[in-house]
């Protein structure tokens, strides 16, 4: 499945030449020209990486990338802009941005980067009916969202990203907020009984998710 990339880009020469390098690459673009429509698209859509301009109508790509942070919303995103000021590459930054390309580039050189970050980017994790992304630490039950509190989150991510393999209970203890073998005893039933997962107490060993 192509990666996608929300695009906002008011310069429309511009926006169209990095829409079709882009797509030309493989990767299904979505070309928006201001920040209202830049939320919108985020909010019906999930995206594998925002490439956002500063200067744009509406509201601006630092406020936007805000917003989005703000809303646990931890896509990728590079910024491309004519800002060159340290203040405004610092706040891109600051608010969790991956890169900032200061303008004029040569197209190629923003392909390059990403590239590279959706080369990193973790991939999906499938275990029977769940779907779950490490990186956003998101999980899906049956294609729905599921929630789970912090320590079964915790938990949850250790075990799906080690299927297969004998975890020692001290390595997992550490996910409790107070550790003790019954603490872990309840949280785990509590994560089974909550996501399904296939987990076998080995005594004397540890556990695994099979």
């Amino acid at each position: 499945m192509s990666k996608k990339i929300l695009l906002l880009e008011d310069d429309l020469l511009l926006a169209q030449t990095l829409h079709e390098l882009l797509e030309s690459e493989g990767y299904d673009v979505t070309l928006v020209t201001s920040g209202n429509s830049a939320i919108d698209e985020s909010y019906e859509h999930s995206f594998d990486l925002y490439i956002f301009d500063i200067n744009v109508p509406d509201i601006n790509g630092l406020e936007l990338l805000k917003s989005l942070r703000d809303a646990d919303d931890n896509t990728q995103a590079i910024f491309i802009s004519a800002l060159v000021d340290l203040n405004s590459i610092a706040k891109a930054f600051e608010i969790g941005a991956q890169d900032y390309i200061k303008k004029p580039f040569f197209p190629e050189e923003l392909l390059i980067r990403v590239n590279a970050k959706l080369a990193i980017k973790s991939s999906n994790i499938k275990y029977k009916t769940i779907e779950y992304n490490p990186q956003k630490k998101l999980l899906k039950k049956d294609g729905h969202a599921l929630a789970l509190g912090e320590t079964q989150e915790k938990l949850f991510s250790i075990f799906i990203q080690n299927i297969g393999q004998v975890l020692d209970k001290d390595i997992l203890m550490e996910c409790l907020e107070k550790p003790s073998p019954t603490g872990l005893r309840v949280a785990i039933t509590k994560l089974k009984q909550t996501t399904g997962l296939n987990i076998k107490n080995l005594r004397g060993v540890g556990y695994i998710l099979e």
